[in-house]
């Protein structure tokens, strides 16, 4: 008799919670498969039978924001394009250009009237390098991506920062020309009207570009960061500038407990997250896989942002701080600075070009196409 041999019982139970394990996967794994590639025929199809130039849509501010509806809506309505959304679930506005790597992303089918759209639990460039991948969309390529519309300014050194011209950028990385879009929005002043009215500035730009592109007469080797200034109605015309060394203040308050803005969304979406931690518990438990701690430790969370006390060594002191980016007014001078020529009422184009070494030159082409197209 084998002393240390599980009991039957017990074994059958392990085995039975293996099989079930393994089929629930592959089922799980085999809807999924089914559903991309249902999805990808449909595209394929739709892209076939419609011969419209396509448009893939993303931003920084997340698939909700009032800016990217609007711009979206806008595009429908003219009825020009097939207009297709690939944009993050969350707001992913100071991300720079980071990628999600060694970890999977979640992508989720959203309604927008009109449009193709997904919602990517990653940052911009992720959604736009996954768009272009041909893994989501079954496309050759868009004509154009704009990212936006963008609540606040990307201008000056603010461009680093922003996920939102990350997005444009990857696009160039690809070999699709790219727009960021960004309203220059003023707290307790600016209104989703103004991006309304921030819509029907840019869409002419947008109709421009898309032709221009088609016509292989658009600025090549770059990308253009357009911004709309505040009351975007009453804009005094566009204007191509230069990146200025302007950047919005940066502040760090410490606050009473750690809250991620986007927790309840994330719960929202997770209602089955009990049932399959309960499940994993009592699976644990079968395979006796429950273990105790060799050691035990005190974390202490300090409430208080004032002076604490030297902690003992037995303790882990974890204090909690949130970044602000606070308005701050460029400084007057030369209107061929973006944030100069953006307070002073014109829409900036500035455009990004991908090598500081033909930066020179991509900003007098962007110059020569803006004069042809606005006399056009």
């Amino acid at each position: 008799m084998n002393r240390n041999a599980l009991p039957p019982s017990l074994v059958a139970n392990l085995q039975q919670v293996l099989v079930l394990r393994k089929t629930g996967k592959e089922e799980a794994e085999e809807e999924d498969k089914v559903a991309v590639e249902g999805e990808a025929e449909i595209e394929g199809d739709d892209a076939e039978e419609d011969s419209r130039p396509a448009i893939l849509v993303t931003n920084g501010d997340g698939i909700e924001s009032p800016g990217l509806i609007r711009l979206v809506e806008g595009l429908v309505r003219e009825g020009r394009y097939r207009v297709y959304v690939c944009a993050p679930q969350f707001d992913k506005s100071a991300s720079g250009h980071s990628l999600t790597v060694q970890e999977s992303v979640e992508v989720s089918s959203f309604e927008i009237e009109g449009a193709t759209a997904f919602a990517v639990s990653g940052t911009s460039a992720d959604c736009v390098t996954l768009a272009l991948s041909e893994a989501l969309f079954s496309w050759t390529k868009p004509v154009l991506v704009v990212s936006g519309i963008n609540r606040g300014p990307n201008c000056g050194q603010n461009l680093w920062y922003s996920g939102a011209v990350a997005g444009a950028r990857e696009a160039l990385l690809h070999g699709v020309p790219s727009l960021c879009i960004s309203l220059h929005w003023k707290k307790d002043v600016s209104s989703e009207n103004d991006l309304k009215e921030a819509v029907d500035a840019c869409l002419p730009l947008i109709h421009t570009a898309a032709k221009d592109i088609e016509n292989a007469v658009f600025p090549q080797s770059c990308l253009l960061n357009v911004e709309l200034p505040a009351g975007p109605s009453t804009n005094k015309g566009f204007r191509v500038t230069r990146q200025s060394l302007w950047r919005s203040s940066v502040s760090w308050n410490a606050v009473s407990s750690y809250k991620h803005p986007a927790a309840g969304s994330f719960m929202a979406n997770q209602q089955s997250l009990g049932l399959q931690l309960a499940q994993l518990s009592r699976d644990a438990s079968a395979a006796g896989a429950a273990r105790r701690l060799h050691t035990n430790k005190k974390n202490v969370e300090v409430e208080s942002v004032g002076a604490a006390g030297k902690p003992n060594s037995r303790q882990i002191v974890r204090k909690h701080y949130r970044l602000e980016f606070l308005e701050k007014d460029g400084e007057g001078g030369d209107e061929d600075l973006d944030i100069v020529a953006l307070q002073n009422g014109y829409v900036t184009i500035t455009p990004i070009a991908l090598s500081s070494a033909k930066q020179s030159e991509v900003q007098s082409s962007v110059s020569n196409w803006l004069s042809t197209a606005l006399s056009s």
